[in-house]
Protein backbone atom coordinates (compact mmCIF):
# COMPACT_ATOMS: atom_id res chain seq x y z
CA UNK A 1 0.00 0.00 0.00
CA UNK A 2 1.36 3.42 -0.91
CA UNK A 3 0.62 7.04 -0.22
CA UNK A 4 0.38 10.11 -2.36
CA UNK A 5 2.04 13.11 -0.71
CA UNK A 6 2.59 16.69 -1.71
CA UNK A 7 6.01 18.08 -2.53
CA UNK A 8 7.53 21.30 -3.71
CA UNK A 9 8.76 21.47 -7.30
CA UNK A 10 11.29 24.18 -8.16
CA UNK A 11 10.67 26.16 -11.33
CA UNK A 12 13.86 27.27 -13.06
CA UNK A 13 13.79 29.57 -16.08
CA UNK A 14 16.38 29.90 -18.81
CA UNK A 15 17.36 33.57 -18.90
CA UNK A 16 16.29 35.21 -22.15
CA UNK A 17 15.77 38.85 -23.09
CA UNK A 18 12.03 38.26 -22.71
CA UNK A 19 12.48 36.92 -19.16
CA UNK A 20 14.72 39.83 -18.22
CA UNK A 21 12.09 42.29 -19.47
CA UNK A 22 9.32 40.45 -17.58
CA UNK A 23 11.33 40.46 -14.36
CA UNK A 24 12.15 44.15 -14.67
CA UNK A 25 8.49 44.98 -15.41
CA UNK A 26 7.29 42.99 -12.38
CA UNK A 27 9.84 44.63 -10.10
CA UNK A 28 9.10 48.12 -11.47
CA UNK A 29 5.38 47.61 -10.85
CA UNK A 30 6.07 46.46 -7.28
CA UNK A 31 8.33 49.49 -6.67
CA UNK A 32 5.71 51.87 -8.09
CA UNK A 33 2.95 50.30 -6.01
CA UNK A 34 5.05 50.60 -2.86
CA UNK A 35 5.91 54.23 -3.69
CA UNK A 36 2.20 55.01 -4.18
CA UNK A 37 1.56 53.42 -0.77
CA UNK A 38 4.21 55.70 0.76
CA UNK A 39 2.69 58.77 -0.91
CA UNK A 40 -0.80 57.83 0.29
CA UNK A 41 0.50 57.20 3.81
CA UNK A 42 2.19 60.64 3.82
CA UNK A 43 -1.00 62.36 2.70
CA UNK A 44 -3.23 60.59 5.23
CA UNK A 45 -0.79 60.91 8.11
CA UNK A 46 -0.45 64.71 7.72
CA UNK A 47 -4.17 65.21 8.35
CA UNK A 48 -4.30 62.57 11.07
CA UNK A 49 -1.31 64.00 12.95
CA UNK A 50 -2.59 67.58 12.64
CA UNK A 51 -5.92 66.55 14.20
CA UNK A 52 -4.24 64.47 16.88
CA UNK A 53 -1.82 67.27 17.87
CA UNK A 54 -4.77 69.47 18.74
CA UNK A 55 -6.07 66.90 21.25
CA UNK A 56 -3.04 64.98 22.57
CA UNK A 57 0.49 66.12 21.78
CA UNK A 58 2.15 63.12 23.47
CA UNK A 59 0.06 60.64 21.52
CA UNK A 60 0.74 62.58 18.32
CA UNK A 61 4.51 62.32 18.87
CA UNK A 62 4.24 58.54 19.36
CA UNK A 63 2.09 58.18 16.26
CA UNK A 64 4.58 60.27 14.25
CA UNK A 65 7.42 57.94 15.30
CA UNK A 66 5.41 54.89 14.24
CA UNK A 67 4.50 56.47 10.91
CA UNK A 68 8.11 57.45 10.24
CA UNK A 69 9.28 53.91 11.08
CA UNK A 70 6.75 52.46 8.64
CA UNK A 71 7.80 54.98 5.99
CA UNK A 72 11.45 53.94 6.41
CA UNK A 73 10.43 50.27 6.11
CA UNK A 74 8.51 50.95 2.90
CA UNK A 75 11.39 53.02 1.48
CA UNK A 76 13.75 50.11 2.21
CA UNK A 77 11.44 47.86 0.20
CA UNK A 78 11.58 50.28 -2.74
CA UNK A 79 15.38 50.37 -2.54
CA UNK A 80 15.54 46.57 -2.45
CA UNK A 81 13.29 46.36 -5.50
CA UNK A 82 15.51 48.86 -7.35
CA UNK A 83 18.53 46.70 -6.47
CA UNK A 84 16.73 43.62 -7.80
CA UNK A 85 16.00 45.47 -11.06
CA UNK A 86 19.72 46.15 -11.45
CA UNK A 87 20.46 42.48 -10.76
CA UNK A 88 17.87 41.39 -13.34
CA UNK A 89 19.58 43.55 -15.95
CA UNK A 90 22.87 41.74 -15.23
CA UNK A 91 21.48 38.20 -15.61
CA UNK A 92 23.50 36.22 -18.12
CA UNK A 93 21.55 35.01 -21.15
CA UNK A 94 21.26 31.22 -21.19
CA UNK A 95 21.84 30.84 -17.45
CA UNK A 96 19.14 29.48 -15.16
CA UNK A 97 17.15 31.62 -12.76
CA UNK A 98 14.94 30.40 -9.89
CA UNK A 99 11.45 31.52 -10.91
CA UNK A 100 9.47 30.07 -8.02
CA UNK A 101 7.95 26.80 -6.98
CA UNK A 102 4.85 24.75 -7.54
CA UNK A 103 3.22 22.09 -5.47
CA UNK A 104 2.89 18.61 -6.90
CA UNK A 105 2.26 15.09 -5.70
CA UNK A 106 4.40 11.98 -5.61
CA UNK A 107 3.51 8.38 -4.83
CA UNK A 108 5.44 6.84 -1.95
CA UNK A 109 5.74 3.06 -1.64
CA UNK A 110 7.42 0.85 0.97
CA UNK A 111 11.14 0.69 0.22
CA UNK A 112 11.30 4.14 -1.44
CA UNK A 113 13.98 6.63 -0.44
CA UNK A 114 11.68 9.26 1.09
CA UNK A 115 14.16 12.12 0.87
CA UNK A 116 14.93 11.36 -2.77
CA UNK A 117 11.22 11.22 -3.61
CA UNK A 118 10.47 14.52 -1.88
CA UNK A 119 13.40 16.58 -3.12
CA UNK A 120 15.23 17.62 -6.25
CA UNK A 121 12.27 17.93 -8.61
CA UNK A 122 12.54 20.79 -11.05
CA UNK A 123 10.77 22.11 -14.09
CA UNK A 124 12.93 24.07 -16.52
CA UNK A 125 11.11 26.62 -18.66
CA UNK A 126 12.16 28.95 -21.44
CA UNK A 127 9.84 31.86 -22.17
CA UNK A 128 7.03 30.02 -20.39
CA UNK A 129 7.47 26.73 -22.29
CA UNK A 130 8.53 23.60 -20.40
CA UNK A 131 11.92 22.52 -21.71
CA UNK A 132 12.77 19.79 -19.22
CA UNK A 133 11.41 18.01 -16.15
CA UNK A 134 14.19 17.00 -13.77
CA UNK A 135 13.82 14.25 -11.20
CA UNK A 136 16.50 13.11 -8.76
Amino acid sequence: MGLTVRRSIAVQAVVTEKLKEELKAELEEAAETTQRRIDQMDFQSRRFLADLQRTDLTQAMGARRQIEAERRRQEAIVQDLRRQIEEAEKLELGSEFARGSLEGTVDIEAGDDLFKKLSASQILIKDGIVVEVREA
